[in-house]
């Protein structure tokens, strides 16, 4: 899903979140995590509680609980929440959404939302997610993407379905209660065997909302490219190149 495309409809954006309501351990097995410099650029100093919105299995929650917060983790999925409190037991899993968390007012230092932000009503879940801010507290947006400047993983991208577009000057759409935006780019690699990047892209929303089909024609395509094309072996070490871009606000 490309956070920078065209804008999504309400209706159409819960059908694609809807895809990942199921297959939490999946979604953990196969995602990349996030550099910790992405958490600690995000984190404001003397910051204590943090909620993590969209949580889904725990990827960034694990940042946040190195830095050593006290982090409660949002997310409409019980599957992948259940996947989050068996690995990070430390944080606290509640079922619910970035535009009603059910939270008290004023509980957080800082709110992230990695990977999520597009599913998001975005004024909607500004209004709410300033609500449960502290005064002066972080808005942090994070999103990682396949650095399609180098070709092979641009055309990589294309095959998955990935739809990661990397545009420069981008910002995320955030409401009136936060001010003073600000980006942040990390540029890292996984190490990724070709299997992985099979797995990778069955967890992209785009192959989990497809037909058997299509399906099949993604993962014969993606065979031929990395084994055919590339001549990688199955169990070859890759070194997949990732930005992560991140944006921080502050409740206005």
């Amino acid at each position: 899903m490309a956070w920078g495309g065209p804008r999504l409809d309400h209706g159409r954006r819960r059908e694609l979140g809807q895809s990942f309501q199921d297959g939490g351990r999946h979604y953990q097995q196969v995602r990349p995590g996030y550099p910790a410099d992405s958490a600690r650029w995000l984190v404001p100093q003397g910051a204590r509680d943090a909620l993590d919105v969209g949580a889904g299995t725990g990827k960034f929650t694990e940042l946040l609980l190195d830095l050593g917060l006290s982090v409660m983790a949002v997310d409409p999925s019980a599957d992948m929440l259940g996947q989050l409190a068996a690995h990070y037991p430390a944080a606290t899993a509640v079922l619910g959404t970035a535009e009603a968390t059910g939270l008290p007012d004023a509980a957080f230092d800082v709110v992230t939302v990695a990977q999520a932000w597009h599913w998001c009503d975005a004024l909607r879940a500004s209004t709410e997610l300033a609500r449960v801010l502290r005064p002066h507290g972080t808005l942090g947006l994070v999103w990682n993407q396949l650095d399609t400047s180098v070709p092979w993983v641009h055309r990589l991208s294309r095959i998955m379905h990935a739809g990661d577009v990397y545009k420069p000057g981008h910002r995320p759409l955030i409401g009136p209660e936060f001010e003073a935006l600000e980006d942040h780019v990390t540029h890292w690699q996984d190490s990724v065997t070709t299997a992985d990047l099979m797995e990778l892209t069955k967890s992209r929303s785009y192959y989990l909302r497809a037909g058997e089909a299509t399906r099949a024609k993604v993962l014969a395509n993606l065979d031929w490219y990395l084994h055919d094309h590339l001549g990688h072996g199955p169990d070859e070490e890759l070194a997949l190149p990732y930005l992560t871009l991140a944006w921080r606000a502050a409740r206005a």
